[in-house]
């Protein structure tokens, strides 16, 4: 009972004291190409529209009135959407890291955000009844969120699982079904929401993933050990009636009519049929090359999300021989960005070198793709040089652009591995490559590029920069490496600067070095042989990239998005505007007022104008209110930072707690000044798990959750 009740005050802090940062400041959105998916997971089917979680790229939202062409016609970012329900004009989401979403979805293609309720735990599953959501809260148990008012959704009363976790939960009558994983079908009474009260458990063989409940029987979707069937005729005392076993990755379970659905990862679609429950039997099967995680049915087709290949459209009309009709899937990891005339090349880790016309930058059109995984971009000329991780088909890769919508690859150096950045100066590519360090690429003949010379850095070789006769290796935790590429046949290193380095950017005389946690900080190079810091701005994020223009420093933020920094003096640099994309910001590049933002999932143009005339910093420094900042990176191993604003001079206490509602560690105990503050948090002494992080400054009080995953 202690636990139960340290974590509804728990929820309680984390309802009231939520402060919603500025989305902006001087920066304003006026492009994105939003189609680029995570991983699907979960679905929910409401007449010809599928709604489908897709983990970091948010709800999708898919027109399926054409089975065989299903198209995306709206998003909704989220941070890490796992569950989806709909009830009528609002789609719920299930999200890991920030609870209970609720959409209103009265316009399926201009859907928006209209309430929220975050869970103690990780929203898992969702599912609705009349004006309450109840909600999988894997370690946290289920949830029950008074929605009312959809805009001020609540949380009514809990019940925690204790064993296993709620993953995924159906409804039925005056019961709440739980697939609680290790901790088999829960049942839980709902007749009065505030107390709900489990009656009745059934301990499946394998770990319950889903439920799905039919007449007088609960379907167990039981991963090892395939589909289960429970009879349910009495609640509190439920026994099995049957079981069919389909292999390991039983995940999902549907049921229409005299047949189960089950969606089995690595292995596809299985029919089963349970005209009699005792004795379930295989009807028949369609094998999917991905890893199905997520099964609904409606009418003559099956639609499971697939973790590795989207929305699948599955004809079932003839239950023994299901057989795919349609697909809808376009995979992203936008990671790196060059352009060149109106065109912008991305290169997307999941998808390879993709093509976008910018001519008109409200409206960016994707015009053509090239197969496979590229990490980092550079063009030259009429030729793009892109750095492949492809398994088949990877290495450095010479594409003609001559003509933009149809790009031909013409030349290859293939004897390369962990490739992340490249820049091209003259007649040689420059890759920075992992743990290899940097190579250097003959590229005179653009058919036949040839490696020439190479140095090994001491750390890992994230994004490279040419300056005269100097190479600067960004090497992630070996900081910046300065490389005399005099005699490109025979690099060697000139010089360094410890720190974090992801990313570099040169600009006369400084290297601009994106540093992850440390943020931006500012090198002196004028003698490459003693570099040195002369300056640095601490962003809300992880800078993982950054673009020099002018006066201005454009840092891609990861979490935090595109943060717009005035380096006019280069030793107080300050945050002259920012924007918080929809996805992660690795990679940015500007032109004129413009900055270009790969965002994971996302391409993005950001019209900054505003925050190049902004020229006096010392307001923007001191936060209008007490914020406390998602920690990043979540989940983290075995340290992660904590961030909060402070307006004015207060007395700060923050501590971290475990999911016992016991103090693991006291940070912050002492008076502080205002401003943006940063906190480690080193958790390599404790146990994997969901830890709370409080913090106290005056009348304010906030929690937020982080998982430590070993």
């Amino acid at each position: 009972m202690r636990q139960i009740i340290i974590l509804m005050i728990l929820g309680v802090a984390i309802l009231t004291g939520q402060a919603q940062g500025q989305d902006s400041l001087n920066v304003r959105q006026i492009g994105l190409i939003h189609d680029y998916w995570d991983r699907a997971i979960s679905l929910a089917l409401v007449d010809t529209i599928a709604y489908v979680a897709t983990r970091n790229s948010g709800l999708r939202i898919v027109n399926i009135a054409d089975t065989e062409n299903p198209v995306e016609i709206g998003y909704l970012d989220t941070e890490f959407a796992q569950g989806v329900a709909v009830a009528g004009n609002y789609a719920y989401v299930a999200d890991a890291r920030e609870g209970l979403r609720v959409m209103d979805i009265t316009n399926p293609t201009a859907s928006e955000e209209v309430g929220f309720f975050n869970t103690p735990g990780q929203a898992r599953g969702v599912a609705v009844a009349g004006s309450f959501a109840y909600v999988a809260d894997a370690s946290s148990g289920i949830r029950v969120i008074d929605i009312t008012n959809p805009a001020a959704p609540i949380e009514v009363g809990f019940y925690d699982t204790e064993e296993g976790y709620a993953g995924g939960v159906t409804l039925a009558g005056n019961y709440a079904y739980v697939a609680g994983g290790l901790g088999g079908l829960r049942i839980i009474d709902i007749t009065n929401p505030a107390t709900p009260v489990e009656i009745g458990s059934y301990d499946t063989q394998g770990s319950a993933e889903d439920v799905v409940v039919a007449g007088n029987y609960a379907y167990v979707a039981d991963w090892s050990d395939g589909l289960r069937v429970i009879d349910i005729t009495n609640p509190a005392a439920p026994v099995e009636a049957g079981a069919h076993f389909i292999g390991p990755y039983a995940y999902s379970v549907a049921v229409a009519g005299e047949f189960a659905y089950v969606a089995v990862g690595g292995m596809g679609l299985r029919v089963i049929d349970i005209s009699n429950p005792a004795s379930p039997t295989a009807e028949g099967e369609t094998n999917l090359q991905g890893f199905s995680r997520y099964v609904a049915v409606a009418g003559s087709h099956a639609y499971i999300a697939d973790y590795n290949g989207g929305l699948r459209v599955i004809d079932i009309t003839t239950p023994a021989t299901p057989t795919e009709a349609g697909l809808y899937y376009n995979p992203g990891g936008t990671h790196d960005v060059a352009f060149s005339g109106n065109y912008a090349y991305v290169a997307d880790t999941k998808s390879g070198l993709r093509v976008i016309d910018i001519t008109n930058p409200a409206t960016p059109i994707e015009v053509s793709i090239l197969a496979g995984k590229a990490y980092g971009v550079a063009v030259a000329g009429n030729y793009a040089y892109y750095v492949n991780r492809d398994d088949f088909e990877g290495g450095f890769r010479v594409v003609d652009i001559t003509v933009p919508s149809a790009p031909i690859e013409i030349g290859a150096f293939s004897s390369l591995a962990e490739l992340n950045g490249v820049a091209v100066s003259g007649n040689y590519a420059f890759v920075a490559s992992g743990y290899s360090g940097l190579r250097v690429i003959n590229i005179s003949n653009p058919v036949a590029p040839a490696e020439v010379g190479i140095v090994n850095t001491p750390g890992y070789a994230e994004g490279v920069a040419i300056a005269g006769n100097y190479a600067y290796v960004a090497d992630r935790y070996d900081g910046l490496r300065v490389i005399d590429i005099t005699n490109p046949t025979a690099p060697m290193e000139a010089g360094f600067v410890d720190g974090y380095a992801y990313d570099v950017s040169i600009a006369g005389n400084i290297a601009y070095v994106a540093g992850a946690w440390e943020g931006l900080y500012l090198i002196d190079i004028t003698n490459p042989l003693s570099p040195f810091e002369i300056g640095s701005y601490i962003t809300q994020g992880s800078a993982d990239g950054v673009s020099v223009v002018g006066s201005y420093a454009y840092v891609a933020d990861a979490g935090s998005g595109l943060r717009v920094i005035n380096i006019t003096n280069p030793e107080e640099p300050f945050e002259a505007g920012y924007y918080d994309t929809p996805g992660t910001a690795y990679g940015v590049e500007v032109a004129g007022n413009l900055a270009y933002v790969v965002d994971t999932y996302y391409f993005g143009i950001y019209d900054c104008s505003e925050a190049l005339g902004v020229d006096d910093g010392i307001t923007k420094l001191i936060p209008q209110t007490v914020t406390l900042y998602p920690s990043y990176p979540n989940p983290f191993n075995p340290a992660t930072t904590i961030r909060f604003d402070l307006p004015i001079a207060s007395e700060v206490s923050l501590v971290v707690y475990n999911i016992a509602g016991q103090t693991v560690e006291t940070l912050v105990s002492s008076q502080m000044n205002p401003g943006l503050h940063n906190v480690n948090f080193d958790g390599s002494r404790f146990s994997s798990g969901n830890y709370f992080y409080t913090l106290k400054a005056g009348t304010f009080t906030a929690t937020r959750q982080m998982v430590l995953m070993k």
